[in-house]
């Protein structure tokens, strides 16, 4: 069996995590519905969640997973993250990587949501590949 996966973070192409996608199929960029926003969480990865308002079209990549591949992405994540529904601005509502906005908030993570997505907070605040 496979599943669909939408990433926004490290798990992109190019990006620190990616390896653990190995064995998934590509299906292309996609970007979200304009109703989501993302925090930097300790500069390490993005956290997403949905909003009434407020929230912007996150650019992202599309995979579908074969089991043993989920299990190895789950395996890798950071606490907090999970598997929960997206919806694209297509209007698909496909499983993404998603982070409780109540640990965003009780934490005080940074809110990144101006820059766009996460390559580019990341190649604003460092000046190179996230």
């Amino acid at each position: 069996m496979s599943t669909l996966l939408f990433v926004n973070g490290t798990l992109m192409r190019g990006l620190k995590l990616h390896a653990n996608l190995d064995g998934a199929t590509f299906l292309g960029a996609f970007r979200t519905a304009p109703k989501y926003r993302i925090h930097s969480i300790a500069d390490i990865h993005p956290g997403m969640y949905e909003v009434a308002e407020g929230g912007i079209s996150v650019p992202g990549e599309l995979y579908d997973l074969p089991d043993a591949v989920w299990e190895r992405v789950e395996a890798g994540e950071p606490p907090h993250l999970y598997r929960g529904p997206v919806e694209l601005e297509d209007g698909r509502i496909v499983p993404g990587i998603l982070f409780p906005r109540e640990v965003i908030e009780s934490e005080g993570h940074r809110d990144i949501t101006e820059f766009g997505g996460w390559r580019e907070y990341w190649a604003a605040h460092t000046g190179g590949t996230a």
